[in-house]
């Protein structure tokens, strides 16, 4: 079976790919997912504020020797010289490019344009293959508007763009107003493509000790829901653009569903984490089966073919399939 595709112009050997998780923090876990069968793997974020952390970090120990003896400041560059971004990062990320075979994209988090959009140039030049940028913010000013809260985001992909040839998915939130028309905003502004959709970790609150508790809960295949919707829709105006699938993809019907919708790959994350790296083995089997059960001979061949422009009825993701769901009920 034919599972090769391509994602951000790289030539991949399957659409299963490791979301951005800790899955790639270790050179051997790495090494394992690959010979399960991943296509690439997406590293861990790398966040707005760290990188501004580390910055001040560096201003604050070279300038406080300012009043010292001049040839003493002699031996410390200008920060803006300190390119190690943080260093571990760059330092795996380097190694990962020369163990394995397969692409690895890094990933940047942030939610302002600033000088951090720069350190992309680091990336590339640490070995790359790719950036996915997620844009996860969550606006809490009542003063600022959907339209100003885009145009950030849009600025922030212009600047990625201008730091580095690498190809870029931003990675979204389901949360926009009009997303056909943004998704088409950063695509101008510089993405290649986008990776639907980013998961809010939602607070919960301690009633006993009256504090804010953070916890981290897994994905599940009801979540695939929301991207498979969203896929269908934008498909057919991304042509020539690339969408990744990301959040609820545990089974092997999972992952035919979203390449029926449009998707070029699909992230895994949780469900590795539950199951580990021997689950791509066994999606990969089970997806053989059911494509050659089908009569389907590669993934290309499937891609698309419930998209909103070639499925039997539209309007299943619009307003009609809400009427015809909520009427149908019978309790």
């Amino acid at each position: 079976m034919n599972f090769q595709t391509t994602y951000l112009g790289l030539k991949l050997k399957s659409p299963l790919i490791v979301g951005a998780s800790p899955l790639g923090d270790k050179i051997e876990s790495a090494r394992e997912l690959e010979a399960a069968g991943a296509g690439a793997i997406v590293l861990h974020s790398l966040f707005e504020e760290q990188i501004e952390m580390e910055e001040r970090a560096v201003a604050l120990h070279v300038n406080r020797h300012s009043e010292s003896f001049a040839e003493a400041l002699s031996y410390f560059p200008a920060p803006s010289r300190f390119e190690d971004l943080p260093d571990n990062y760059i330092l795996h990320l380097g190694k990962l490019r020369d163990e394995l075979g397969i692409p690895v994209i890094a990933s940047l988090n942030g939610t302002t344009p600033g000088g951090w959009t720069s350190r992309a140039q680091l990336l590339e030049e640490a070995g790359a293959n790719a950036i996915e940028l997620n844009l996860y913010r969550i606006v809490t000013d009542c003063m600022e508007t959907s339209a100003e809260a885009e145009k950030r985001a849009v600025e922030i992909v212009r600047q990625i763009r201008s730091s580095t040839s690498l190809p870029i998915a931003v990675k979204l939130s389901p949360f926009f107003t009009a997303l056909p028309h943004f998704a088409l905003e950063l695509c101008h502004a510089g993405a290649d493509g986008l990776v639907l959709f980013n998961r809010f970790y939602q607070p919960d609150i301690d009633v006993e000790q009256l504090e804010v508790s953070h916890s981290l809960n897994l994905s599940t295949s009801q979540e695939l829901l929301l991207r498979l919707r969203w896929i269908a829709i934008l498909r057919p105006a991304l042509e020539g653009r690339w969408i990744a699938a990301s959040g609820g993809a545990h089974s092997a019907m999972d992952c035919i569903k979203a390449l029926m919708a449009g998707a070029d790959v699909i992230q895994i994350v949780s469900a590795l984490l539950l199951n580990g790296p021997s689950l791509l083995k066994k999606l990969h089997s089970e997806i053989a089966n059911w494509m050659t059960e089908h009569e389907y001979e590669s993934a290309d061949q499937m891609r698309g073919c419930m998209s909103m422009a070639r499925c039997p009825d539209p309007e299943a993701f619009e307003r009609g399939n809400y009427m015809r769901v909520l009427q149908g009920w019978r309790s």
